[in-house]
């Protein structure tokens, strides 16, 4: 049998896990391989260097197994991740990491601001969340205020099994979904319980059906 090479075995573990969990691999010094997911980017490239206070960074200076939270002052955005070294010869060669999204953080609201001041909003009260002329958008059943986190940001602060990305401009609550029709090219469009029209894009659909199971 002909030689399997290193990128392709991780491709193919990469689209195993390619909904929840992204795949970083390095060398002692920088990234050599990474495949995000729909859940959570990292936005790493090959030949970034790896930054003291990632997982990655511990792992190696450590030469054990890591697995912790790590804040957004790192990447941007929350994350949970384990890094595994791995040695060659008895040498440390690099390590494999493994990202997943942050959970919710235990609380139960979204403060949005409005227009004299701030109003909090429980999760179950959100009907979506909109990216639209470089703000975000939170809307209710009649109220709409803005927020400053961008929806990657409420992608992983959000509680997972309310909150869906659906479109890179909207994040929904399969909650207050009134009716789904099918739409162009493998689309979907949602009829929301406050009115709003939001599609599915062709790039979450598969993601979007397997989740609500239809």
């Amino acid at each position: 049998m002909e030689s399997i090479s290193v990128i392709s075995i991780l491709d193919v573990v990469g689209e195993l896990f390619s909904d929840e969990i992204s795949i970083a691999v390095s060398n002692t010094k920088e990234y050599v391989y990474y495949r995000p997911s729909k859940r959570v980017d990292l936005k790493i490239k090959a030949g970034d260097p790896i930054k003291e206070g990632t997982i990655a960074f511990k792992a190696i200076v450590t030469g054990l197994k890591v697995s912790e939270f790590i804040n957004r002052d790192v990447f941007g955005v929350p994350y949970h991740g384990m890094a595994v070294p791995f040695h060659h010869n008895g040498l440390l060669e690099g390590c494999v990491t493994a990202i997943y999204p942050a959970l919710t953080d235990g609380k139960s609201v979204v403060t949005v601001r409005s227009h004299d001041g701030w109003r909090p909003i429980p999760f179950s009260n959100v009907v979506y969340l909109e990216a639209k002329d470089k703000k975000t958008f939170v809307h209710t059943v009649g109220y709409s205020g803005t927020h400053k986190f961008s929806l990657q940001e409420f992608e992983y602060l959000l509680p997972k099994d309310s909150f869906i990305r659906c479109h890179r401009s909207f994040i929904v609550n399969v909650n207050h979904i009134k009716e789904i029709y099918p739409d162009t090219h493998s689309t979907f469009l949602l009829v929301m319980d406050n009115g709003a029209q939001l599609t599915v894009s062709q790039s979450y659909s598969s993601y979007f059906r397997k989740l609500l199971g239809f």
